[in-house]
C-alpha cells in the first residue's frame, strides 16, 4: 500500500473537477485528479454534445419535409437511413470526447490517479492500493441516471440516454418516460426520424417549465407532432420476448396496450456519492447521502471537504459545473479563508423545435408576488411575429416578469423560435441588473425574431408606474 501526501484530492475528472484541479494549481497548491471511470465529461460522451447531434439531423429531416407551404417541393420521399444517423452520431461523439480525453491526458502524470476513491476519514482516500493523505478534498464525481423499481421488470428492453448514442441504427419504437429537458429533446429527434414514439411524464411537467401558460403552450405545441401525456397513467410494464409491453390510458380514456423496442427513462438523474465512504466522515448528508454544504462556498459544513458539479445537484448544467468546480478548487486551495463564488444569471435552453428557454426567476419564485400586483408580466405571442412568421417558425409564447415598484427585469419563460439566441440576450439583462424601461432603450434591428422580445418587454412596461418609465 503506496501513500501519497497532497494538498488537494479532486475526485473526479468531468468539468467540474478539471476547473477545481486547475483552480487549486493556480493558487499553487499540489493536486491530485482521481477518476475512476473513463475520462470524457458526461456532456462530451452522453449529454449535450450527442443529443444535439441527433437534434441536427432530426430537423435536417424535419425541414427536407416541409419545404412546399414555401413553395419548394421535394420530389420523391424523404429516406432516413438510421445507420448512417448513428454512424455520425458516435463518430462526432468520440472526436469530442477524443478533446476532452487529450486534455485530461496533458495533465502531468504524478498528477492523475485511476481508481475509485473511497473516504477513510474527512480527508484520506483509499484508491485501490494508493492512500491519498490530502489535507483538502474536493468533491466532483458527477451523476447517474436515476431508475425507478418499477422499470427493472423491461431488463434489456429499458434504456437510459447513455444507450441512445451507441446505438448502430435506429429502432421501430420507443416509449419515453420523462418529459424533461432530456425526454423532450431525445422524444422529438427521434419522432422526427421515423421512430414512433410515446412519451410519458407523470404530474403535468412539460421540461423545465414552472409557469402554467407557458406548459400548456409547449404541451399542445408538441402534442400535435408526437403523442406526449405528461400526466400519465400507465397500468403495467412487462417484457415479452424483445419488447416491452405497456398497458396504460390514453388521452381520451381508453385502455391501450403497446409494444416497443425500447423504454428510454428519462427520470431525473442522482448525484454519484454512494459508494465514497461518506460514512467515514464527519460530514452530515441529506437523505439522499449528500454532504449537506453551503451553496455560496460549496464547503460541507466548516470541514475542508467540498462538492461541485452535478453531484451538488444545484443546477445541474455544464456552465454551472465549471464555475462551481473553479469555486471549489479556489475555496480549497484557500481553506479555511473561503469566500462565496461567482454566480452567474440562471439560464436554461431546452433544444426541442419551437425551443424552451428560461431566464433569471421562475414564474413559481414569483408567483405570490404575481398574484399581489407586485410583479408585472408580460406577453408576446410568436404566432403572428414578423420575423417568425416569414420563417414558417411562428409557434410559440412568452412571459418577461418585472418588479412593479422598480422596473427591474426579474425573468422569463416562454417557448419559440431561436430561444437559445434571445436566452443570451435577457440573461446578461438580468446579470446586469437592468430595468424594463433600460432594456427597451437597446438597439432592437428590424426584421429579427427578437423584435417580438421588444413586444412583451412593452407589454411590461406599460403595465408599470409612469415613474419608473422615465
Amino acid at each position: 500500500m503506496r501513500t501519497l501526501n497532497i494538498d488537494i484530492a479532486v475526485i473526479g475528472a468531468g468539468t467540474a473537477g478539471l476547473a477545481a484541479y486547475r483552480a487549486a494549481k493556480a493558487r499553487g497548491k499540489s493536486a491530485i485528479l482521481i477518476e475512476g471511470g473513463p475520462y470524457g465529461t458526461t456532456c462530451a460522451r452522453v449529454g449535450c454534445m450527442p443529443s444535439k447531434l441527433l437534434i441536427a439531423a432530426a430537423e435536417a429531416a424535419h425541414e427536407a419535409r416541409h419545404t412546399a407551404p414555401f413553395g419548394v417541393h421535394v420530389d420523391g420521399e424523404v429516406r432516413v437511413d438510421g445507420r448512417e444517423v448513428m454512424a455520425r452520431v458516435r463518430s462526432e461523439r468520440d472526436r469530442f470526447v477524443g478533446f476532452v480525453v487529450a486534455s485530461v491526458e496533458n495533465i502531468p502524470a504524478e498528477d492523475r490517479l485511476q481508481g475509485y476513491a473511497r473516504f477513510i476519514d474527512n480527508t484520506t482516500l483509499e484508491v485501490g492500493e494508493v492512500t491519498v493523505q490530502a489535507q483538502r478534498v474536493v468533491i466532483a464525481t458527477g451523476s447517474s441516471p436515476a431508475i425507478p423499481a418499477p422499470f427493472r421488470a423491461l431488463e434489456d428492453r429499458l434504456i437510459i440516454n447513455d444507450d441512445v448514442f451507441s446505438w448502430e441504427a435506429l429502432p421501430e419504437s420507443v416509449a419515453v418516460f420523462g418529459p424533461g429537458v432530456i425526454g423532450l429533446e431525445l422524444g422529438q429527434a427521434l419522432a422526427r426520424l421515423g421512430v414512433r414514439i410515446r412519451v410519458f411524464g407523470v404530474g403535468g411537467g412539460v421540461g423545465p417549465l414552472s409557469d402554467p401558460a407557458i406548459r400548456e403552450y409547449a404541451r399542445e405545441t408538441f402534442s400535435r407532432e408526437f403523442y406526449l401525456d405528461p400526466d400519465a397513467r400507465v397500468e403495467k410494464m412487462e417484457k415479452e420476448g424483445n419488447q416491452a409491453v405497456l398497458t396504460f390510458i390514453d388521452r381520451e380514456d381508453q385502455r391501450q396496450t403497446e409494444r416497443f423496442d425500447y423504454v428510454l427513462a428519462a427520470t431525473g438523474r442522482t448525484p454519484n456519492v454512494r459508494g465514497l465512504g461518506l460514512e467515514n466522515t464527519t460530514l452530515q448528508l441529506d437523505s439522499r447521502g449528500v454532504p449537506i454544504f453551503d451553496k455560496a462556498t460549496l464547503q460541507c459544513g466548516t470541514s475542508p471537504v467540498f462538492i461541485a458539479g452535478d453531484a451538488n445537484n444545484i443546477l445541474p448544467l455544464l456552465h454551472e459545473a465549471a464555475d462551481e468546480g473553479k469555486t471549489a478548487g479556489e475555496n480549497a486551495a484557500r481553506y479555511p479563508h473561503v469566500a462565496a463564488g461567482h454566480r452567474r444569471a440562471p439560464i436554461g435552453v431546452v433544444f426541442t423545435d419551437p425551443q424552451i428557454a428560461m431566464v433569471g426567476e421562475r414564474q413559481a419564485s414569483l408567483a405570490a408576488d404575481i398574484e399581489a400586483g407586485q410583479v408585472v408580466v408580460g406577453m408576446v405571442s410568436f404566432e403572428d411575429q414578423g420575423r417568425s412568421r416569414v420563417m414558417l417558425k411562428n409557434r410559440g409564447l412568452m412571459h418577461v416578469y418585472a418588479d412593479k415598484a422598480t422596473g427591474r427585469f426579474l425573468g422569463a419563460e416562454w417557448i419559440g423560435p431561436r430561444a437559445e439566441n434571445i436566452a443570451h440576450t435577457l440573461a446578461w439583462a438580468y446579470q446586469l441588473g437592468l430595468t424594463v424601461p433600460q432594456m427597451l432603450e437597446m438597439p432592437f434591428y428590424h426584421p429579427v425574431v427578437e423584435e417580438g422580445l421588444r413586444t412583451a418587454l412593452r407589454d411590461a412596461a406599460a403595465q408599470l408606474p409612469s415613474a419608473n418609465l422615465a
